[in-house]
């Protein structure tokens, strides 16, 4: 009946916002898996028919669009979505359909050719890129989009480094070929210069700008148009045909000199392709089987010795069906990339919780890959890192923000439990306490004694620290616990977030990575939460170190509860080479002397004592501490030795000289040349350093460091400075000492703020 009344009000002439409003209550009536049945039963398929892939690029390249594509050419949708129009499957917060862009990833499963995909559209902007860091780290491969007329952006370069960092294999889609400025030669200049890796062309573009129609595939010498007969053609009908001579000379030769080049490539990269060559086919390169080639693109890929490169328009609905072939082609199944973990537990059950969110009727839901063995509804599990059993009522397969429930889920696939209320990203699951025992007896067996029970648990994600802080507060005192529960829930779901309460004035600090970042946790705790809370003036993180050397001593003396605690320290503090992570040593002697309790106790007092700097109570880092002497006496509680002992590093960094440091970031802005001059300007008067501009058509990209604390509110002074023209990207690139005069100033505005 409902479908009923939304066809005839689709086809009666409804006025503009009542067809969009009806259009998102069809899209929920056209939201499925398809075959719900074989989703139920069919889930977890031969490991080899298993692609585990992220989505990744820089903001605005096309990822979500071309998720979406996926899903309705693979028959998970009825109905294409549009970022604009809000209506996308992934993008489902209420923040991510308001703004247009990715906020957190968004797993989702479909089939294509009788493959199983489990995608994740991954966030593009640098304030959410922790979201990038924990999805690639349990992915076996990775799509990386280009924006055609642009190459290599700043984030495409971020995201890049977070793929090298856990060895995903990568394959290249040149997205909005249908751009005026689309140019695939500059893309793949881009991408070799840039990204120091190896592009290889595997399509070329038939047509350019609007006249883009399709794409000759290398491998196969034929051409795939899209004949688009309508503005509303959802792409899913194209011809394929091969290359013959009534094509334009000009597309036979281009085709002809990069199937050439892809050849050449492939055989420098795989020995095998190479040998191949020279015994069959030494006289013509041009009989070269696809599939011999394919085979060898495959290895090549998954060596990560370099990376297929594909292109298309994924809102104009051309190139994506060959994207998913290439995905099921080129990109690894789960039992192909190597873990060492999985010998250790063979067949037992071993998985990685990778990303929690907190779901109104189901509590918090948790993510996890299973690398081993089969999860199982309604069983316990052993949580290592937390050293805790847990209860998992059920077992869902995600599908962005619905779920189908299933019996059990086995390995290389990813899954969502309901029931884990201890559990956090990063956490190691396995079936039991016997199993992780078991698993360390193997290390141990195999290593002697280096083994160690780090080796059975799962590298989980390096958080990054956060930049930008501000105090939030409730609405009223009565308020107050309603917010600490919904900090409590948003930090779980995003570690990046960081809550603390000043133990000066008892006032809650939200921390986050930027701007965009912090205004998104405020609304969603408006929204999501019901509360209406205020947030004070956004401030940076600063960081303190020292200048030189000192050594120092003290003592405590203290009588509580009839009971006297005498404890004396003397140490040596010292900037570290690198100016990294503060670290501290205790002279080896000293080390055996004390017993464990108090080497904990002494260990703790160090680290409290880098938590906030002598000058303005900011986080230390680049100093290193040597305790040298500690001397207690009988009944001295631990607790007065981490106390003296933290006295005592603040009085010798005050003693060698503190220093500010501030946040610096790499600034990337696209202008047009004739509003170049004011943004240079603008840049110079907030201590900016220019590092190089280039040329990207008839606009220039300029690429700088600037202090963070000069970036406040910089969006809207650049859309005024170039009429909306430019867009610009920040990441934060190091800490920088402050120079004297800049850190008298900044002493004076935070005393006065105080």
């Amino acid at each position: 009946m409902i479908k009923m009344i939304l066809v005839k009000c689709l086809y009666t002439g409804l006025p503009h916002p009542r067809v969009r409003v009806i259009r998102l209550i069809k899209r929920n009536f056209n939201f499925l898996p398809a075959d719900v049945k074989s989703v139920r039963t069919v889930v977890s398929p031969d490991i080899s028919k298993i692609r585990n892939i992220g989505i990744m690029a820089h903001i605005d390249a096309g990822k979500t669009t071309t998720t979406e594509r996926m899903l309705f050419y693979s028959g998970y949708i009825r109905a294409l979505g549009d970022v604009d129009d809000g209506d996308t499957v992934t993008d489902f917060l209420a923040q991510e359909r308001e703004r247009g862009i990715t906020i957190q990833s968004a797993a989702v499963t479909f089939d294509w050719k009788n493959h199983r995909i489990n995608l994740i559209d991954t966030p593009g902007h640098v304030d959410f890129t922790l979201e990038v860091e924990r999805s690639l780290r349990v992915l076996d491969g990775a799509i990386a989009v280009f924006d055609a007329s642009a190459g290599v952006e700043a984030q495409t370069m971020t995201v890049w480094r977070q793929a090298e960092k856990h060895h995903v294999p990568c394959i290249g889609f040149l997205n909005k070929m249908d751009k005026p400025t689309a140019n695939i030669d500059f893309c793949i200049k881009s991408i070799k210069e840039k990204m120091q890796t190896t592009p290889i062309l595997l399509q070329i573009p038939v047509g350019c700008g609007k006249n883009f129609s399709g794409i000759v595939d290398l491998l196969t010498n034929q051409k795939v148009i899209w004949k688009m007969k309508s503005m509303e053609d959802d792409g899913s009908h194209y011809e394929v045909k091969p290359l013959d001579q009534t094509d334009e000379s000009a597309l036979l030769q281009a085709a002809r000199k990069a199937r050439a080049t892809l050849i050449e490539q492939v055989a420098d990269l795989d020995d095998e392709f190479a040998e191949l060559l020279l015994t069959d086919f030494s006289e013509n390169f041009d009989e070269v089987p696809s599939n011999k080639i394919q085979e060898a693109l495959r290895r090549v890929t998954l060596a990560r010795k370099g990376v297929p490169i594909l292109c298309g328009s994924s809102l104009k609905n051309k190139g994506v069906q060959p994207l998913l072939d290439a995905i099921i082609a080129y990109l690894p199944n789960p039992s192909q990339r190597h873990h060492d973990i999985i010998q250790w537990y063979k067949d037992d059950l071993c998985a990685l919780a990778f990303k929690v969110i907190h779901d109104k009727q189901r509590g918090p839901l948790v993510f996890v890959r299973i690398y081993s063995g089969t999860l199982k509804a309604q069983s316990a599990i052993h949580n290592i890192n937390r050293n805790c059993i847990e209860r998992m009522s059920r077992l869902l397969v995600p599908f962005a923000d619905q779920f189908v429930e299933i019996p059990s889920m086995t390995a290389g696939n990813i899954a969502l439990t309901v029931g884990l209320k201890q559990t956090v990203t990063g956490d190691t699951i396995v079936a039991s306490k016997a199993s992780a025992a078991a698993a360390l007896r193997r290390v141990q067996t195999k290593m002697g004694s280096k083994g160690d029970a780090v080796d059975v648990i799962l590298t989980g994600v390096e958080v990054p620290e956060p930049v930008f802080f501000c105090t939030i507060e409730p609405p009223s005192m009565a308020k107050q616990s309603d917010l600490e529960n919904a900090l409590f829930c948003l930090q779980r779901e995003d570690p990046s977030l960081k809550v603390r309460v000043d133990p000066d004035s008892g006032q809650t600090i939200l921390c986050g990575m930027g701007e965009l970042h912090i205004e998104i946790v405020h609304d969603r705790i408006k929204k999501e939460y019901g509360l209406e809370t205020h947030l004070g003036p956004l401030q940076v993180s600063y960081r303190e170190t020292i200048t030189q050397e000192a050594k120092t001593n003290d003592t405590l003396d203290r009588t509580i509860g009839g009971r006297r605690h005498v404890v004396s320290v003397e140490l040596t503090v010292g900037p570290t080479d690198d100016g990294g992570p503060s670290v501290f040593t205790i002279e080896r002697e000293l080390q055996k002397q004390l017993p464990p309790d108090l080497n904990s106790a002494v260990e703790n007092g160090v680290h409290s004592s880098y938590l906030q700097g002598p000058l303005l109570g900011y986080p230390v880092q680049g100093v290193s501490t040597l305790i040298q002497s500690v001397n207690i006496e009988p009944g001295t509680s631990p607790a007065m030795v981490s106390a003296c002992v933290s006295r005592c590093v603040q009085k010798a960094m005050k003693i060698a000289g503190v220093r500010m440091l501030e946040p610096v970031m790499s600034l990337e802005v696209t202008v047009g040349e004739h509003y170049l001059g004011s943004v240079l300007g603008d840049l110079a008067q907030r201590r900016g350093t220019v590092r190089d501009i280039q040329s990207r058509y008839n606009d220039k990209v300029l690429l700088a460091t600037v202090p963070l604390a000069e970036m406040m509110g910089y969006s809207t002074i650049l859309r005024t400075l170039t009429s909306g023209t430019a867009t610009f990207s920040l990441e934060l690139d190091t800490y920088e000492g402050m120079n004297p005069q800049d850190q008298n100033v900044l002493l004076k505005r935070l005393t006065e703020l105080l």
